[in-house]
């Protein structure tokens, strides 16, 4: 009768509600397939850049993609929230200020930007999707990639060059197409509908249907010097046809 009366105390689960890697409280709470081992989002994506195995118990996740291995929890992260008070609140607080310093809102196109799923967190300014009902994850639950978006030069177009974007570096799913990006950058350059862009990964034209995730693995990580974030590049389509 005693033992049934006992109360339970948060850190009576802090095994199994902390990451691994952080040591914190799970945020966003990411297992990996192969293994079930469950760690921050943040953590494990971090973690995969440099190494394909489980960082907990050393089992090789995928050979060239771990990322492909790993399941969102929200069932976990629900009661995470629910067991630890103001956890919620506070995070929720800290994405958006880090949004509001990291991508301010843009000649005021940031609603158009997160249709084509590039994140945006200007505030105001989003009530057209707020009162639609659409999707208001905008991919965000997915494994997210940083990249840098350059005008290429010396072309030998000069008489049709485009101009460079005032805001280079984005942060976007990795599952985004390059003609996803083609779109992104026609909207942010203001470029006629019939205006046909190429999108380069060193020195290389991507097909449109390449993803981000696809071209970091294949053409940008194979290269030991590059660094990150991956840059690619665009420049007028040219015809050889």
């Amino acid at each position: 009768m005693a033992s049934a009366g006992r109360k339970h105390m948060v850190r009576d689960f802090n095994h199994f509600i902390t990451c691994y890697l952080c040591r914190g409280y799970l945020i966003k709470p990411t297992t990996v397939t192969e293994c079930l081992h469950t760690f921050c989002k943040s953590c494990i994506v971090q973690h995969f850049e440099e190494s394909n195995d489980c960082p907990k118990c050393g089992i090789q996740v995928h050979e060239t993609n771990p990322l492909e291995m790993l399941r969102l929890d929200n069932t976990l992260e629900e009661i995470i929230f629910k067991l630890v008070p103001g956890l919620r609140e506070k995070e929720e607080q800290q994405e958006v200020e880090f949004w509001r310093k990291n991508q301010p809102r843009e000649n005021g196109r940031g609603d158009k930007c997160q249709r084509l799923g590039f994140p945006d967190a200007g505030g105001d300014g989003c009530d057209e999707d707020e009162d639609g009902g659409g999707d208001e994850d905008y991919h965000r639950s997915d494994p997210q990639i940083a990249i840098c978006l350059d005008v290429l030069r010396n072309t030998g177009q000069a008489e049709n060059t485009v101009a460079d974007l005032m805001k280079r570096f984005i942060r976007c799913s990795s599952r985004v197409t390059v003609g996803t990006i083609k779109k992104f950058l026609s909207l942010k350059l203001k470029l006629p509908s019939s205006y046909e862009l190429d999108v380069l990964c060193n020195g290389e034209i991507m097909g449109r249907d390449h993803t981000l995730e696809f071209i970091y693995m294949t053409r940008w990580r194979l290269h030991g010097e590059n660094s990150y974030p991956m840059v690619l590049e665009y420049r007028p389509r040219i015809d050889f046809g």
